[in-house]
């Protein structure tokens, strides 16, 4: 099994309770603390450090449990003899790192989001995962029988149980979207993707694969005999203080079950349009469709693009109180308080077709469909958007022209797609450039290439990249933005989907109305230094323009 190893801390009593510190919620947050951290430093005498560059030695930090150290808000940098000196973000917790500590400390300055991401960091949650392994090999709980489920994956202290447990405490503390838990002949694979990719991140023996995947279908509510079918399910729970939805997806595969987890912190707080990475002049624009008595709007994306994003934020926007909003949605993932939302549950006879049924005898203002998945679904929104309501609505497409080719294929007439969309948003996910590692440097020649074909040119100064840091695990990105291709339904557009005309005469005449590409648009934000063009070429597909 490979991952990160650290000792186990000993037993430290907790100093007393303090005021939580809670991560800065945005990058004007975190240089406001830590111009504050300067002038802390500067008061005090003390020196500030950078933990973006400074790495905590293992043998430091084991002198201090995570507990304590989330509770100081304090982490050991490096010990000696003589002293240990530590990272704080208040220099008042010196008299309880001494006694933690039980030797003289020499304190260092930094701002509290970068101590606790430091924390995060060097304490891992998977760290004791293999001493819980080695319990459950030598308890030799896997039963011959592949229909029995070892009765210890219901008690809370059982080796898989907290197996299960660190793995998703640890995906939330890398800020992963996605777990996936993969079984390959003698061992399970276990991978996070964060910021739309995939990283290894351990390996457990195959002998204990099958048990986590037990444990995971209870605690969804799935059916754990069945073993060779798709399954589907939702796990609510609470890890570390944060509540946290899960979104169950199991499959088999040849090695055995495949487990994918989708991870949904509520913590997090809901975008509004303006922070989603749409440029002004088009933010301006979507927020006036989105404001009209009737039509359609759709969200077009591959999987993973963020269009449940958009359109919670675009619901965020036309929130009123003289408004009845409904949703239906497979799953609601953000509830509102003041919003009307339906989930999906086939079983209970609950579809998107009957959903919407039921929606429109419910005297609704503004309907957000989850997703348009099959003709009957698409053929009552572009009735309803025809009947005086407004629809709002995700499709899986490749770009704005795509998608109502899509709704062509589906079956739905192409009169009533011209009466009914008003709008099409298309849009990726690009990871962004680091902000405490950026780094200028000259484009080779294939980059240049690239940015000629759409216009883009090279500031002065070169391009942007990340170098790697502590604070984006030396990736270079932290977090994502948004890619956006805004295509409104004009009367040209209009008669071109009436005419049936090709995906490539809707797209041309869209851009000599002025719409812009998700790859003229991607540059643009190569040219600001948000992301990179490697990183353009691994999420958008370019198309000839």
């Amino acid at each position: 099994m490979r991952h990160r190893r650290r000792e186990e801390s000993s037993t430290i009593t907790v100093p007393a309770a303090r005021p939580e510190v809670r991560p800065a919620a945005s990058q004007e947050d975190l240089q406001i603390e830590r111009n504050r951290a300067r002038q802390i430093a500067t008061s005090h005498g003390l020196a500030q450090v950078d933990l973006g560059d400074v790495t905590p030695d293992p043998a430091a930090t084991t002198l201090l449990d995570e507990r304590t150290a989330r509770v100081l808000t304090a982490i050991p940098l490096t010990a000696d003899e003589n002293n240990v000196i530590v990272a704080v973000a208040d220099p008042e917790v010196e008299a309880d790192l001494r006694a933690a500590l039980g030797r003289p400390v020499v304190l260092r300055i930094a701002a509290p989001t970068d101590v606790l991401t430091a924390i995060g960091n060097s304490y891992r949650a998977l760290t004791g995962i293999d001493s819980r392994v080695k319990v459950f090999e030598a308890r030799d709980v896997i039963r011959k029988d592949a229909s029995r489920v070892d009765l210890a994956t219901a008690n809370e202290d059982a080796p898989v149980v907290q197996v299960v447990q660190l793995i998703i405490t640890q995906a939330l503390r890398d800020r992963a979207s996605d777990v996936h838990i993969e079984p390959h002949d003698d061992r399970v694979r276990v991978r996070f993707r964060v910021d739309g990719a995939l990283h290894d991140q351990l390996e457990l023996p195959g002998s204990i694969g099958p048990a986590v995947v037990s444990r995971i279908k209870i605690l969804a509510d799935l059916n754990i005999v069945e073993r060779r079918r798709p399954q589907d399910g939702q796990i609510s729970m609470d890890i570390e203080g944060r509540e946290v939805d899960i979104r169950v997806s199991t499959t088999a595969v040849v090695g055995g079950e495949k487990v994918v987890l989708r991870l949904l912190d509520k913590s997090r707080p809901l975008f509004r349009l303006e922070q989603l990475g749409m440029p002004q002049e088009m933010a301006g624009r979507y927020s006036a469709l989105l404001r009209s008595p009737y039509g359609m709007v759709i969200c077009a994306g591959p999987t993973g693009s963020g269009k449940t994003t958009t359109l919670y934020g675009s619901l965020g926007e036309i929130n009123t109180p003289e408004r009845n909003i409904m949703t239906i949605e497979d799953p609601v993932e953000y509830t509102f308080p003041s919003i009307n939302q339906i989930q999906i549950n086939e079983p209970a006879g609950i579809t998107f077709a009957g959903g919407l049924r039921s929606i429109l005898r419910q005297d609704p203002d503004v309907i957000l469909v989850g997703e348009v998945r099959d003709v009957e679904t698409a053929r009552i929104a572009v009735q309803s958007a025809l009947t005086g309501h407004f629809v709002l609505s995700s499709l899986h497409a490749t770009d704005t022209a795509t998608a109502l080719h899509r709704l062509l294929d589906m079956g739905i007439e192409n009169f009533l797609i011209a009466s009914s969309v008003t709008a099409v948003v298309s849009q990726r996910l690009v990871r962004r450039i680091c902000d405490n590692c950026r780094e200028s440097y000259q484009p080779p020649a294939e980059e240049l290439a690239f940015l000629d074909t759409f216009s883009g040119h090279v500031p002065l100064g070169g391009l942007t990249r990340g170098a790697g840091c502590n604070y984006c695990a030396q990736t270079g990105f932290r977090e994502r933005i948004g890619v956006y291709e805004l295509m409104p339904v004009t009367d040209s557009i209009r008669e071109l989907v009436v005419d049936r005309a090709s995906h490539d005469e809707i797209r041309k005449a869209a851009r000599y109305e002025g719409m812009r590409t998700l790859q003229e648009e991607a540059v643009r934000l190569v040219e600001a230094g948000v992301t990179t063009v490697a990183e353009v070429w691994r999420s958008i597909y370019v198309v000839g323009s």
